[in-house]
């Protein structure tokens, strides 16, 4: 789409560019791939959630048809290193994650051998002839059970089953609760949810004639996943290539190191032949990383006007069998770190233990931690509201960070800065959207009628971006916080932007090729994305923590900058006058007050390339590359609400109407932002109303082992979600930019708590732990009824 001339990029809702592609079912995905003479790999899981494993008898499947290798974990002890996380917080306990299970497995879905096998039918065939003598051991699922002294111990180096312990500390609580009017205590949970992506986990291995070794895997962060083979598997670095292809999701599950990240690349260079690996839904549900699972107790000291003085959290985050790589961070930093939310909260104290049990790991899923930090906020200021019959905007505004504030440090926290923001704005705009007052009335009117429907306010806050790279290392995240960008034009002008930055879907061709189109002034239609590939991009950190734009868009922004100041140079030598003379508008170098005539970009970067009329000390070429560390991190933030009626007869939850009101910093791309919004508040539903891994708490057995168990909503589940945006930009990137990717997922889940708690509200009911389906709320309110009679 081309603009008129002068006319911004950044701030249009142009549609992505990519999407054509993938509707007309060209796209390419790595189980699309089928190389000659590719072999395949299947894995044979434990059954079991907690057993010492006597003996592995593989000869029977060695002689099944069609297999080449049979590979238990013993013979993989001094080939493959462990897994290693890489955020590691100070202190923490690392357990051995060995790629293949060897004395003992710990969660069911744990692997115990493989096959390799020209067919994969065959390689799951004798997946059958394997035989395991297991020795069944006590088992141990949630977190709370996990810490108990009776509880099985998973790993001698981790006693108690406490990993990591972390404490936050502000202020004076233990002043706060001598001096308020009332003290209230509210345990809440954080439902465990398994990332549910249309395209499960699929790895190609592939050895290249020049010895070198090609991995296609849907990584978001495929730098990262290059090193972390080379370090593991012992191949060179410059020896492997990592290409990620088109990705059907990744919500941050496909930003970890899992064990056949490994085992693929060591079995092609093995056996000299292409290896694949391809998982099930049901095997997803069992191997790849869960989110959330977290116990919350909160202590609130407030006075009776609705000021909250003083906030005491214990949390408990279940890390499942192992630590997955980033799983020390989520319910530490990432969680305790924002539990005061939007609230001036100055007496804050929190302690955090990261917990192993006989589950799935649990690591990044959209927002990590940081859904649970606002939930922890929100239902604080909810239960507060319900207790004292206080309108909950009322309570919310009393206790609002203001704008003056910024940029704030909650409870004056050294690690923790919101850089911009104004809270009042968005509720005030949220209010007006949603029409609040009317619908507070029209459920008053209703229940006099017997319909039950409740209006839900959320706020939120949390940081982004991770950076800057110094500050990563002091809280032990083993990776930086930049992010690359190489800008290369053409000698016609046109534009090919290598970007370190990870798309699954996010639109990163369309956003990125805005910001280069603003400060190039060249037309959009000139300007290629290049991410994915480790060959072609120079380097890079991938997609997590909502950074594309901030850090990966500010790099493209950087690097574009670059590209101009060079050009300017050239045609100012073209034009035979001063470089500060020089000026470039509208894709054209001119010099104003003068009537020379002015040069195109194109014109300027042909002779880049021509090289023959170039300024003393300018090279030839038209291409900078940039590696942008970010000053710190942008604070997102948002007010949303919801509308929703509640069929006491049989739980069902009907939501009537969302409005989500953000503020995401400088606005790239509307329609963009508006999407992911929308899926974030889709996933944010998802764990408020519907979705819960289940685990037998006796044997450890997972129920919700495929998606006729797990819950994942329709479309007929998803409302129509009414999306507006405020800008307040960040002083913490040259675009001012917020990451937006993660916002609805955080804001979601408590305005839907609290929405269908305004509901229920007359049958006295005041807490109720996700996700609300309709038996547990049919329960409550068949409870409450028996309690008034």
């Amino acid at each position: 789409m081309t603009l008129p001339t002068g006319m911004r990029h950044i701030g249009q809702p142009l549609r992505r560019r990519e999407d054509l592609k993938l509707l007309a079912g060209r796209g390419r995905y790595v189980d699309d791939l089928n190389l000659a003479g590719m072999l395949h790999v299947a894995m044979l899981r434990s059954p079991h959630a907690h057993a010492a494993i006597n003996g592995i008898d593989p000869s029977n499947a060695k002689k099944a048809p069609g297999v080449r290798l049979v590979l238990s974990g013993n013979e993989l002890v001094d080939k493959i290193g462990p897994i290693v996380p890489n955020w590691i917080i100070p202190g923490s306990k690392v357990p051995v994650r060995p790629v293949i299970a060897t004395d003992r497995v710990r969660f069911v879905g744990e692997c115990v051998a493989l096959v390799v096998a020209e067919t994969f039918a065959q390689a799951c065939d004798a997946l059958e002839l394997i035989e395991v003598d297991y020795e069944v051991l006590s088992a141990v699922t949630d977190e709370a059970s996990a810490i108990g002294k009776d509880a099985p111990q998973l790993h001698d180096n981790v006693p108690g089953n406490v990993t990591t312990f972390y404490k936050v500390k502000g202020g004076d609580y233990d002043k706060a609760n001598r001096e308020a009017d009332q003290v209230i205590s509210l345990r809440v949970l954080n439902n465990r949810l398994i990332p549910t992506c249309m395209e499960t986990r699929a790895i190609v291995a592939a050895p290249e004639p020049d010895g070198t070794l090609t991995v296609y895997i849907g990584s978001q962060v495929p730098h990262m996943h290059r090193r972390w083979i080379a370090e593991t598997v012992g191949i060179p670095e410059n020896q492997l290539r990592v290409v990620a292809p088109d990705i059907g999701g990744g919500f941050g599950a496909k930003m970890h190191l899992y064990p056949e990240d490994l085992l693929c690349p060591y079995l092609a260079r093995e056996l000299n032949a292409p290896v694949k690996w391809w998982e099930s839904r049901s095997e997803s549900h069992q191997s790849t990383s869960h989110g959330r699972a977290h116990t919350e107790d909160i202590e609130i000291a407030f006075n009776d006007d609705g000021r909250i003085l003083g906030l005491k959290v214990s949390t408990l985050g279940n890390a499942g069998a192992y630590l997955s790589n980033m799983a020390t961070g989520g319910p530490t930093v990432n969680t305790v770190n924002f539990g005061t939310g939007t609230y001036k909260i100055e007496n804050y104290e929190a302690l955090s233990r990261v917990v192993v049990t006989n589950t799935v790991p649990v690591d990044a899923y959209r927002g990590y931690g940081r859904p649970e930090g606002a939930y922890i906020a929100e239902r604080a200021i909810d239960a507060v509201a319900r207790h004292l019959n206080l309108d909950q905007v009322d309570v919310r505004r009393k206790n609002f960070i203001h704008s003056s504030d910024f940029p704030y440090r909650p409870y004056n926290s050294t690690g923790v800065m919101y850089d911009s923001g104004d809270y009042q704005a968005l509720l005030d705009k949220a209010l007006a959207a949603f029409g609040y007052e009317g619908r507070r009335a029209e459920c008053e009117a209703l229940r006099g009628r017997g319909i039950y429907r409740g209006v839900g306010v959320a706020a939120y806050t949390h940081m982004c971006g991770m950076a800057p790279s110094r500050r990563l290392a002091a809280g032990g995240f083993n990776r930086g916080g930049w992010e690359s960008a190489r800008v290369s034009i053409d000698s016609s002008g046109r534009a090919t932007i290598y970007s370190g930055s990870m798309s699954q879907g996010q639109g990163h061709a369309t956003s990125l090729s805005q910001i280069a189109a603003d400060v190039l002034q060249i037309p959009i239609e000139d300007i290629e994305i290049v991410q994915g590939d480790t060959r072609q991009v120079q380097a890079g950190h991938g997609t997590f923590n909502s950074r594309s734009m901030a850090v990966g868009g500010s790099s493209v922004h950087v690097s574009a900058h670059q590209v101009i100041a060079k050009a300017r140079k050239i045609a100012a030598g073209m034009l035979e006058v001063d470089e500060k003379d020089v000026s470039y508008t509208a894709g054209a170098f001119t010099v104003p007050g003068t009537d020379i005539a002015p040069l195109s970009f194109s014109k300027v970067a042909r002779m880049a390339y021509v090289g023959h009329k170039l300024p003393d000390g300018v090279a030839p070429g038209l291409d900078e590359t940039i590696f942008y560390d970010p000053t710190g991190m942008g604070a997102p933030s948002g007010v949303h609400l919801a509308y929703v009626e509640v069929d006491p007869q049989t739980g069902t939850v009907d939501i009537l109407d969302y409005v989500a009101v953000d503020d995401v910093g400088t606005l790239i791309n509307p329609l963009l932002a508006a999407g992911q919004i929308h899926g974030g508040v889709a996933q944010g539903i998802a764990q408020a109303l519907y979705e819960e891994v289940s685990y037998d708490p006796d044997n450890g057995q997972l129920l919700t082992g495929s998606l006729l168990d797990y819950a994942v909503p329709r479309a007929e589940h998803v409302p129509n979600i009414r999306s507006l945006f405020q800008e307040t930009p960040s002083p913490t990137n040259p675009i001012g930019v917020k990451g937006i990717g993660e916002s609805g997922s955080i804001a979601a889940p408590p305005c839907m708590v609290h929405a269908v708690l305004d509901a229920l509200s007359p049958f006295g009911i005041k807490h109720l732990d996700m996700p609300l389906t309709p038996p547990r709320i049919w329960a409550a309110v068949r409870n409450a009824r028996a309690g008034a009679a």
